[in-house]
């Protein structure tokens, strides 16, 4: 565990010092877009925190080279060095497109020809293992087709999802710990090294994005752009289709007892199915709205708009920050949940903890379509949002008419209906103003 530590924190101070210089070469560079429609921050941004990102990686997986556990990974297993041509490759089509906006369809290939890359270096899926079924073994074109189709769908859920400030790195984050966790449990208490690789792919996605995110954070200083989300979502893809594709569900032995108890014991091997969706679970759901909304409109799927969920949660009143805790909140829940449920998959309270922290979501999702009314007593304590505004602007009124020297009936009726009674045009009031002229707008402001 220490020296999975040690690689997560090399791999954050590496990103988190170069993010400062890349910042400053992407302004030199000319890698600030101007404010498209579909954007929310008001100023140009630089672009191109990818690189921090990648010499983040680049940092973490030589500490780990020369570490003494984590060296036998790369003594016995060639999937490091899959990752980082594969990492290099899309790395640097996502700066091209950060620099000179490159057409999607590209994007689209290069994505493809990067997960071949890895392929070809043996990080695919070898066999799935289906409950009631036991182990599958795929054929070569199968693994191949089944591992490019999830590093796609990985990387382009995790770019969709980059759309607000420290949004995707967060969220990547908070997956990655799920997943590293389970992968250390494999690796530790199974005493699996073929889950090593995975556990080490874990800890430095969890460094890249802990390193970049205080620069991202709202108000971002330097967004990562595709060189960033791209990357990050390929090393996600990664860790997952090492511990699905290439531990052997047949090494846990746990298979023993009676058949309710194998069920049960069981769960550990059918979560490697479950879990890589569960940790891209909302990106995910936004990719597959995304593509509907936009098929659905006749537009290309590619074609940017408005409508992500992120979106959607300013649409409703949420504020910028609330947004993106409310996302990482959802993406939290279903990962760890996902996780602890694999632990110990007899556990009631683990469902009804999910189901309970799922309601806190939707009121807390749903908090700005309410307006209660608060009591008077307690007004001081709520935000300003939820309070009366009725009696502050009566006050107001009251005060501007027993400035303006007016009888004493105006200022009661003033006081109890909140308005003033109509003065006749071409009557004077205080210095002179009559009742059309800027003393009426005046009151309209207070």
């Amino acid at each position: 565990m220490r020296e999975y530590l040690l690689t997560l924190c090399i791999t954050a101070a590496v990103t988190y010092l170069l993010t400062g210089p890349v910042r400053k070469f992407a302004i030199v560079a000319g890698a600030m877009p101007e404010i498209r429609a579909r954007d929310v921050h008001r100023e140009p941004t630089p672009r191109l925190g990818g690189i921090a990102m990648f010499f983040g990686l680049c940092a973490g997986l030589l500490v780990a080279d020369h570490l003494t556990n984590l060296n036998e990974v790369f003594a016995k297993s060639n999937e490091p060095r899959a990752l980082l041509s594969g990492a290099a490759l899309i790395w640097l089509i996502g700066v091209l497109d950060d620099k000179f906006e490159i057409d999607a369809l590209i994007k689209l290939g290069g994505q493809m020809i990067a997960a071949g890359v890895m392929v070809m270096q043996g990080l695919t899926i070898l066999w799935l293992p289906v409950p009631g079924v036991g182990n599958v073994a795929l054929t070569q074109w199968q693994g191949t087709l089944l591992t490019v189709a999830l590093v796609v769908i990985t990387i382009n859920a995790v770019n969709f999802v980059d759309g607000l400030d420290g949004l995707a790195a967060g969220m990547v984050c908070i997956a990655a710990g799920a997943f590293f966790l389970y992968a250390y449990r494999i690796w530790y208490s199974y005493g699996i090294e073929a889950a090593a690789p995975g556990t080490l792919f874990a800890a430095i996605l969890m460094g890249m994005c802990l390193g970049f995110l205080p620069h991202n954070m709202h108000p971002a200083r330097i967004f990562m752009g595709d060189s960033g989300s791209m990357l990050i979502g390929l090393v996600l893809a990664a860790g997952a289709i090492s511990i699905t594709g290439q531990l052997d569900p047949d090494a846990l032995n746990l298979y023993a007892g009676s058949e309710k108890a194998a069920v049960h014991q069981t769960v550990p091997v059918y979560i490697p199915l479950l879990l890589p969706l569960t940790i891209i679970a909302v990106p995910a759901a936004d990719l597959v709205l995304a593509i509907v909304r936009r098929t659905w409109r006749g537009q290309s799927p590619f074609a940017a708009d408005r409508g992500h969920l992120h979106h959607r949660l300013l649409e409703i009143g949420h504020s910028h920050s609330r947004a993106v805790l409310i996302m990482y909140f959802w993406s939290a829940l279903i990962a760890f949940g996902a996780l602890a449920y694999s632990v110990n998959s007899a556990s009631m309270w683990i469902v009804l903890g999910v189901v309970f922290l799922s309601a806190v979501g939707l009121v807390l999702l749903l908090l700005p379509r309410f307006t209660p009314r608060v009591p008077v007593w307690a007004q001081r304590f709520v935000p300003p949002r939820y309070r009366r505004r009725r009696r502050a602007a009566e006050a107001a009124v009251a005060a501007v008419a027993m400035a303006a020297g007016e009888p004493e009936e105006t200022q009661e009726a003033v006081r109890t209906t909140g308005e003033r009674a109509p003065v006749p045009a071409g009557v004077s009031g205080v210095n002179g103003a009559t009742a059309i002229g800027p003393r009426s707008r005046f009151l309209d402001r207070q």
